[in-house]
């Protein structure tokens, strides 16, 4: 049977889902800019209160999945096996998270989220802040592991470069979807180039872009 607990936090979470299904429905249908909270709080037939105290702001209600996502891969580092680097940890989240793309429902999904970023200064500006806090979070837990010091700039660099590696590959990903790259070969590019900058990290940068001249 289940608990009163459980099913709190059943409710909780239909409720947040039910908050940001429809305001990513007002987005994609009106624009980011042009949708009020209060108008994503009429449409799921909720307070405003209720939608701020899931989505402290109109951004974080955009930015919920991605947000879920930096999680997922801070818990892979986090979470690894003994003898597992957090490279190989980090790498192996996104490489097999590429299997999605070949549903068309998801690369739609990305497409129109990719076009309403392009649109509004307010949510670029938002996803840098939270790639800046995920970055720096993932810095202080190599930090931890390692015993680093607080002003060690080295886990701070390995943090920089994998999330740097992550960021470059969802550009890669917009910018393929809006050029209208679907299925099997969208996930089968982004598989390639995620393994190709990984594999970078994991040599080295020595023997890279050696100069000609």
């Amino acid at each position: 049977m289940e608990t009163r607990t459980g099913l709190r936090e059943r409710k909780k979470h239909q409720t947040r889902q039910l908050i940001f299904e429809t305001a990513s429905r007002l987005f994609t249908a009106r624009g980011f800019d042009a949708v009020t909270v209060a108008e994503v709080a009429r449409a799921a037939d909720v307070s405003e209160m209720t939608v701020f105290n899931y989505f402290p702001t109109k951004e974080d209600l955009f930015f919920a999945g991605m947000q879920f996502f930096e999680e997922r891969l801070l818990g892979a580092v986090r979470g690894r096996a003994p003898g597992v680097s957090a490279l190989a940890a980090f790498r192996r989240l996104i490489v097999d998270g590429a299997s999605r793309l070949a549903d068309e429902q998801n690369a739609e999904g990305i497409a129109k989220a990719a076009a309403l970023i392009g649109g509004s200064p307010a949510l670029q500006v938002r996803e840098r802040e939270i790639v800046a806090r995920y970055t720096q979070r993932l810095a202080e837990l190599l930090a931890a592991e390692t015993g680093a010091r607080p002003d060690d700039v080295e886990p701070w660099c390995v943090a920089s470069a994998l999330m740097g590696a992550h960021r470059a590959l969802v550009a890669y990903v917009r910018s393929s979807v809006l050029a209208g790259r679907r299925g099997q070969r969208l996930a089968a590019a982004v598989r390639s180039q995620a393994r190709r900058a990984f594999a970078r990290l994991d040599n080295g940068l020595a023997d890279y872009a050696i100069s000609s001249h």
